[in-house]
C-alpha cells in the first residue's frame, strides 16, 4: 500500500465568483487541511465564468450554491461542456455540489419566474416551495458513525425518485419537506443542501470525499486518523440540542434506528 506522502490531490472549484453564496470556500479549505496534516499534497485551481476547465485533471469538483440568476449562468456555461462532466462522473470522479450546485445536476429547477434546464447527470429534479425551508438540520448517514449536522436554506423542494439519498432527516426539512431524506448519493457525487460549511462541521463526509478521490487515482488507500475529538463533542451538543428537543428521551433510539432504508 502506497503512503500518503507521494499522493497529490487537486481541487476544482467551479465559479466561486458566482457560487459561493453560504461560504463554500469553507469546504475548499478543510479539504486542503486534511490533506496537508497527513503530508498529502492538495491544491486548488478556481475556475471562473469563461474560463476552460479539463476535469481529468481533477480528483475532486465542488459546486457551491448561488441565486436563481448565478445558476442560470453557471448553467449555460457548464452545458458547453457537459458531456466532459458527464464523462468524469461516470468515471467516478468526485464532486461535492451543494445547494444550487445540487440543483444544476438534476433534470430542471420549476420557478414561479419560470424554468432554469438542468445538466440532466443526475435523476432527480426541483420544483420552488411557497416558504423556504430554513434551519439547523441533522441527519443519520451511512457515510459518518456519528450524525451529519448543518445548517439549510433552500425554496427549492428536490426529488430524488428512486436515486440514493444522502441521508434520513433527524431534525430539519431536507430535499422536500415531506420525505424524510436528504441529499444524493450517485457514485462518487454527494448532492446536499447541507451549509454550515458541511466540511468543517462533519470531518467523516471530508474524509470520505477524499479517500475516495485518492483511491481513484492511486488504488488502495488508508487515510491516517486524525484528532477529531472537538469536533465530536460540537457534534454532541448539536445532536442533544435539537434532536433532544424533538424526540425527548427517544432521541438515541431516534438517532440508531434512523438508517433504515438509506
Amino acid at each position: 500500500m502506497r503512503t500518503t506522502s507521494d499522493m497529490k490531490i487537486t481541487i476544482g472549484h467551479l465559479y466561486p465568483d458566482l457560487l459561493n453564496l453560504y461560504g463554500d470556500r469553507g469546504n475548499v479549505a478543510c479539504m486542503m487541511k486534511r490533506c496537508l496534516w497527513r503530508g498529502i499534497q492538495a491544491e486548488t485551481i478556481e475556475f471562473n465564468t469563461g474560463d476552460s476547465i479539463d476535469f481529468g485533471k481533477l480528483d475532486i469538483v465542488l459546486l457551491g450554491g448561488g441565486s436563481d440568476r448565478e445558476q442560470r449562468i453557471v448553467c449555460q456555461e457548464l452545458k458547453k461542456i457537459r458531456n466532459q462532466f458527464r464523462d468524469y462522473i461516470e468515471n467516478n470522479g468526485v464532486v461535492i455540489a451543494v445547494c444550487g450546485g445540487y440543483q444544476l445536476l438534476g433534470k430542471y429547477y420549476q420557478t414561479d419566474a419560470g424554468r432554469i434546464e438542468g445538466l440532466s447527470l443526475l435523476d432527480i429534479y426541483t420544483e420552488q416551495g411557497e416558504e423556504r425551508l430554513i434551519g439547523n438540520i441533522i441527519l443519520k448517514s451511512q457515510l459518518s458513525d456519528i450524525p451529519v449536522v448543518g445548517f439549510e436554506n433552500h425554496g427549492g423542494r428536490t426529488y430524488i425518485n428512486s436515486c440514493r439519498p444522502f441521508g434520513r432527516v433527524l431534525y430539519g426539512a431536507g430535499n422536500d419537506g415531506k420525505s424524510g431524506y436528504e441529499g444524493i448519493i450517485y457514485k462518487n457525487v454527494l448532492g446536499t443542501y447541507l451549509h454550515g460549511p458541511l466540511l468543517p462541521k462533519n470531518s467523516q463526509i471530508c474524509d470520505w470525499l477524499l479517500e475516495r478521490a485518492l483511491k481513484r487515482k492511486y488504488g488502495t488507500v488508508q487515510l491516517e486518523e486524525l484528532d477529531d475529538r472537538l469536533e465530536r463533542v460540537a457534534n454532541a451538543y448539536i445532536c442533544r440540542r435539537f434532536i433532544k428537543k424533538k424526540w425527548g428521551r427517544n432521541m438515541r433510539y431516534k438517532i440508531e434506528n434512523a438508517a433504515g432504508g438509506i
